[in-house]
């Protein structure tokens, strides 16, 4: 099961916005030939809006030819792609086992799909959140280095100070100890 489900991811294409399955990958699919698949569309084409189901434009050929239609398709009308809606309709119109086999494998393709993109997209959300906060601390820290900056220029500073005062209090007490100490304490008088 896990070996088909990959096999159909691999056929759904964003094509205008839209995840698509080209007819021909469908009718190959529900094993019938891709000119009954459409006939079968044409033949209940009020099932199938706009938003179920486009005819690729030529220019849209040429691009998806260089990844897919090429080595898969040699019809000389542009092939038609379904959207999951689409899809749906079809396991109206073709009821054979194999269709209704393929068709649930298609229906889980697709949820898989969303949910990876969902997943996908969360995941890119906390990547993007984790940036700003990256970013918010990088800002953070260029401020912190700034205020330390600024910090150590006032300590400089300090210091500075602190040795200017201890270089004139060591010059006070040197010029203190040349000075003649008075002597302190009982005097005798000595003309006695």
């Amino acid at each position: 099961m896990r070996d088909e489900l990959i096999l159909v991811q691999n056929l759904i294409h964003e094509i205008r916005g839209q995840k698509v399955m080209l007819d021909f990958d469908l009718a190959r699919l529900y094993q019938v030939k891709t000119g009954e698949l459409n006939q079968s569309v044409k033949r209940n084409i009020k099932r199938f809006p706009p938003d179920f189901m486009f005819q690729l434009t030529p220019e849209e050929v040429k691009m998806m030819s260089q990844i897919v239609i090429s080595s898969k398709r040699k019809a000389s009308a542009p092939p038609f792609a379904f959207t999951e809606q689409g899809v749906a309709m079809l396991s109206g119109l073709l009821k054979s086992d194999v269709a209704i086999a393929a068709n649930i494998a298609i229906m889980r393709a697709f949820v898989q799909v969303r949910e990876y993109l969902l997943a996908a997209s969360s995941l890119s959300a906390e990547v993007k959140e984790l940036r700003a906060k990256v970013d918010l601390l990088a800002l953070q820290r260029e401020d912190d280095l700034g205020a330390v900056n600024d910090l150590s220029e006032d300590a400089r500073k300090d210091i500075d100070n602190l040795y200017l005062a201890i270089g004139e209090l060591s010059s006070r007490i040197e010029e203190k100890k040349r000075e003649p100490r008075r002597k302190i304490g009982f005097q005798q008088n000595m003309e006695d």
